[in-house]
């Protein structure tokens, strides 16, 4: 069953998301919103993980094979300095957060195919989190992106 596979993926990139929004909030400290709101933002994300371990259970997991290594998100590891670095990690993120948002509105299609009602509910609060997770990199990113790309000479 494909659905074993995007469960495993979803966690990962779960997991991924946590670990990027913790080092863009130690990484760009100096920044008054990111520390606090990336740190949460990070337990948000281990709350979804939470969230999907019921359907990974019921549903199992598996080897991706390397799959999640094939999706063209990098793992934010380390924080790049200055403005433009923090532009740059916010657009990882994006990335990050969308491939996300995606993988769980699939899961709602999956739920609404099973008759599944738990993996339904999961998936349509966690879209809902992640999508606003989305949203708010979008627009902090514009906000930086005046002064970074702009006025900073």
């Amino acid at each position: 069953m494909n659905l074993t596979a995007v469960l495993t993926l979803l966690d990962q990139a779960e997991q991924d998301l946590a670990t990027g929004f913790r080092t863009a909030a130690e990484g760009h400290a100096e920044e008054p919103d990111i520390h606090d709101i990336c740190h949460n933002l990070a337990a948000q994300c281990e709350g979804r993980r939470v969230a999907l371990a019921p359907l990974r259970e019921r549903y199992g997991s598996t080897d991706t094979g390397g799959a999640a290594d094939r999706l063209g998100t990098r793992v934010l590891s380390e924080a790049r300095p200055g403005p433009l670095g923090l532009l740059r990690d916010l657009q990882d993120l994006y990335v990050q957060a969308a491939f996300a948002e995606l993988t769980w509105d699939l899961l709602q299609q999956a739920g609404a195919a099973l008759h599944d009602r738990d993996m339904l509910a999961v998936s349509q609060r966690c879209a809902r989190e992640a999508s606003i997770q989305q949203g708010w990199l979008r627009t902090r990113s514009k906000q930086a992106a005046p002064q970074t790309l702009v006025l900073a000479r």
